[in-house]
């Protein structure tokens, strides 16, 4: 069992930053994970695919809607994933949550086992 918690959410203005950062605890945490993802849901929307690291391999991927303003990384001693949101736009304004598993791609929401409960991310113009 892998327990997620993130933190790090807020009100931000348009072209600032705001670090999420997700914790990740379980006893069986190495085993029980090999990625981790960010995901957002706005009002009336779906959830969609942020960011994603393969936690072995390190292997990075992000949403086309972010690239060159997101950064996501891992702390392996803190069992931290963390995203680095620069150049934040009112559109980025969402839950954002964190998840864990064995997606065989990063950007696959329905195949994570673990999700965090969200933060709030409001962006404003």
């Amino acid at each position: 069992q892998v327990q997620l918690v993130e933190s790090g959410g807020g009100l931000a203005q348009a072209g600032g930053s705001l670090r999420l950062s997700c914790a990740a605890s379980g006893r069986t945490f190495s085993i029980s994970a090999d990625t981790f993802g960010w995901f957002r849901q706005a009002p009336g929307k779906e959830r969609e695919f942020v960011a994603g690291i393969k936690w072995s391999a390190d292997i990075i991927s992000y949403a086309d809607s972010v690239k060159g303003r997101f950064t996501i990384s891992r702390d392996n001693a803190k069992n931290t994933v963390y995203l680095q949101m620069d150049s934040l736009k009112p559109e980025d304004t969402a839950v954002y949550y964190c998840a864990a598993g064995w997606p065989s791609e990063a950007r696959f929401l329905r195949q994570y086992t673990y999700w965090g409960q969200g933060t709030q991310v409001t962006v404003s113009s």
